[in-house]
């Protein structure tokens, strides 16, 4: 079975496993309602970008992602793309909540992230893995 992906003259398989923390590590993601919308706002940027989430799951301050992207595009720009599209659909949709949690608008995660490869250890692992989170 082949699990690459073909573009131009390159074939690859990318995927990163990445974790984002609310700012002031807040849970904001105990209501259903908030962690199923940000998984939403999550899942339809990266489409609209041409990644792939392959496994995703919320704590109750941060969450996991599993994703595949293309080699042109750094990581640094892929969890700036899904921070920025993920703030403004929660803050449209979720801003009377927010507003109460954070004084400046239009925060939600930390600035930092967390991102691995997942070359060394198996996609079924990080799935596992992801899929207990919560």
């Amino acid at each position: 079975m082949d699990d690459y992906r073909r573009s131009g003259h390159s074939k690859y398989s990318l995927k990163v496993h990445l974790i984002f923390v609310t700012k002031y590590r807040k849970k904001l993601f105990k209501s259903c309602n908030r962690a199923d919308d940000v998984k939403q706002y999550l899942y339809d940027a990266a489409k609209k970008r041409g990644y792939t989430i392959l496994q995703m799951e919320t704590d109750k301050d941060h969450v996991h992602i599993l994703l595949e992207y293309r080699p042109k595009v750094p990581v640094s720009e892929i969890v700036k793309q899904l921070k920025q599209d993920s703030i403004y659909q929660m803050w449209m949709h979720h801003g009377n909540y927010l507003s109460r949690q954070y004084w400046k608008h239009r925060i939600l995660w930390s600035d930092g992230y967390f991102a691995c490869s997942i070359g060394q250890v198996s996609q079924k692992t990080i799935e596992q893995y992801i899929q207990n989170q919560g």
